[in-house]
């Protein structure tokens, strides 16, 4: 069968199960994109920048497990998609990056639009592709799949020069197949060590289990819950491992961390054994390291062997997927009862994980996020921004499913949200899909309007409008004495205009409402607590996309809050 370098890349796609492709055209992805005018199989969705292309293959991948694929020309083209690869990354989410290249002739010249995509992702990719020749191409694109989507998950990239993409393969067929010697991933648990395990989870009378994202990478979320029903064990899950246990279950403690619960701290803190499982150990958790957990023994269980003792010294790894490692290990685990250990828990955790004082004349933004739960009590996709409203997101929000919260943890990236949401949504066509923003994180990407509109993607965008830069902000006002340097979204360096945002001549900078309505997207404003319901059922009532601002306090903090650098006993409380 002879086929181009570009009917191979479109032919691999539809072999590989690819649904959608996000992306934007140039000069020399041109004969890719003249083969998918042709091509019923796919649907391509043409964003209005490459980054945020990157972002909506980031959130088809996370809410349907699938790889998310992504095309961009070369130059500016692949340099603009790098924050999304990076983001994906960080959080360990399948992608294939396409990007165009010079002709090989001219690699190396400084041709016009020449960039050495694969030079500059290699530090933030699982691996990377410079094509060489046509012939190699099906390999590549085979090995492109299996390497993103098998042990831990993570963004490859196919770097394709132009020559290459018109170039004529005689006879292909494409791999059936792919074996990687230098790539084996090991997925089941070594027995000895799982045995080793269990009998640690026996000996230990204050224990805590510690999920992360690899619960949710791996499908392990039922595992999960098995073992802690069948050991009474209190759970605790990262940012990334929320929805991988029920939110709204009794041995839930929350988020740990900087702005963790305090029963996820002080359980951590006072536990003699962490049995963690897909998580990482990153900073945001553990604050001060050499203060961790001080009096714990540590089980790791993770697909990643680089992962296991990277920050914290581990007496028990398990290195394995997390489904294969769990399943076998609720086999021989003994049934504990609920006991002294578990009493103290439900005491410190009380009737409710966090708090905020409730205002009659403000909005707070933590009422808008209980308000959204109740409205979208049969279920719903949340993507977030980063930023407080990403913080009180995993605060308020219970999430009781798993691939039901799309954020950016690791990267931390602003302007993720809505074009991740988009690529949610077309994988979750009966579920709502909500982006939860703030002003400033959803003006990184804000071009996107244009996107949903004009293919009718029902994202409903929930702004917690500020008028700050809200995170900074806190840490301007909690740690610098107040000075707001550069942080007003209205007057960016203090403008002397007013004192106070409350005072600001500026009243909407931008007005989100008209500016969504120029793109033809509904949009709706709260200024007022009691306004906050209705605008909530009008906005998730639209047929299609919709923004609906909330207007909320101006200076309200994230608490609890762990100082940079501190023990995470050591608590702000606001």
């Amino acid at each position: 069968m002879k086929k181009t370098g570009a009917q191979i890349v479109v032919d691999a796609l539809i072999r590989e199960g690819v649904e959608v492709v996000f992306g934007y055209p140039g000069g020399v992805v041109i004969p890719i994109f003249d083969v998918l005018y042709d091509t019923k199989e796919l649907k391509f969705i043409l964003t209005r920048h490459e980054q945020a292309a990157a972002h909506a293959a980031d959130g088809y991948a996370r809410a349907s497990g699938k790889v998310g694929v992504c095309l961009a020309t070369s130059g500016p083209g692949a340099t603009n998609i790098v924050t999304g690869v990076a983001t994906a990354y960080l959080d360990s989410i399948p992608m294939v990056a396409i990007t165009g290249q010079v002709a090989s002739g001219l690699l190396g010249t400084d041709a016009f639009q020449e960039a050495d995509i694969v030079g500059i992702t290699r530090p933030i990719t699982k691996h990377n592709f410079l094509v060489k020749s046509v012939e190699e191409l099906p390999v590549i694109m085979k090995q492109a799949f299996h390497i993103a989507s098998t042990g831990r998950p993570g963004p490859v990239l196919v770097d394709i020069p132009a020559d290459i993409s018109r170039a004529v393969l005689e006879d292909y067929k494409y791999p059936e197949s792919v074996s990687i010697r230098s790539y084996k991933p090991n997925l089941v648990g070594h027995p000895r060590q799982i045995k080793r395990a269990v009998e640690a989870i026996a000996a230990a009378r204050k224990p805590v289990i510690y999920a992360g994202g690899g619960i949710i990478l791996s499908g392990a979320h039922q595992q999960l819950l098995e073992l802690a029903e069948k050991t009474n064990i209190p759970v605790t899950t990262t940012l990334m491992g929320l929805g991988g246990f029920p939110g709204d279950h009794p041995l839930f403690i929350g988020m740990p961390g900087m702005h963790g619960s305090k029963t996820a701290n002080f359980v951590l803190q006072e536990s003699d054994l962490i049995i963690s499982v897909g998580a990482r150990f990153d900073d945001r958790v553990t604050g001060f390291v050499a203060k961790f957990a001080p009096n714990a023994s540590f089980i790791h269980m993770d697909v990643d062997p680089a992962a296991i003792s990277k920050i914290i010294r581990v007496d028990i790894p398990v290195v394995g997927d997390a489904k294969n490692i769990l399943s076998e290990l609720n086999k021989i685990v003994k049934p504990r009862q609920p006991d002294e250990w578990n009493e103290t828990v439900n005491r410190h955790k009380g009737s409710r994980l966090f708090n905020y004082i409730p205002s009659e004349t403000e909005i707070k933004p933590q009422f808008v996020i209980e308000q959204l739960q109740k409205e979208t009590a049969d279920g719903a996709v949340i993507c977030t921004e980063v930023g407080q409203h990403q913080m009180w997101t995993a605060q308020y929000y219970r999430f009781n499913k798993p691939r039901t919260l799309i954020t950016s943890g690791g990267l931390g990236t602003m302007g993720f949200g809505m074009p991740a949401a988009m690529g949610a949504a077309l994988t979750n066509p009966g579920l709502p899909v909500i982006d939860i923003a703030g002003d400033g994180s959803i003006q990184m990407n804000i071009q996107e309007l244009a996107t949903l509109a004009i293919n009718n993607i029902p994202v409903k965008v929930v702004i917690l409008n500020n008028t700050y830069l809200g995170m900074v902000r806190q840490w301007q006002d909690l740690f610098h004495n107040k000075r707001y340097s550069s942080t007003c979204l209205r007057g960016g360096v203090l403008c002397g205009d007013c004192v106070g945002t409350q005072k600001c001549k500026r009243k909407y900078v931008p007005d989100f409402v008209a500016l969504a309505q120029s793109y033809g997207v509904a949009a709706f404003r709260a200024d007022k607590p009691d306004q906050v319901s209705q605008v909530l059922k009008d906005g998730l009532a639209v047929d299609g996309p919709a923004i609906m601002e909330f207007m909320v306090s101006s200076e309200e903090n994230v608490f609890p809050m762990v100082p940079a650098g501190k023990p995470i006993n050591e608590i702000l409380e606001g």
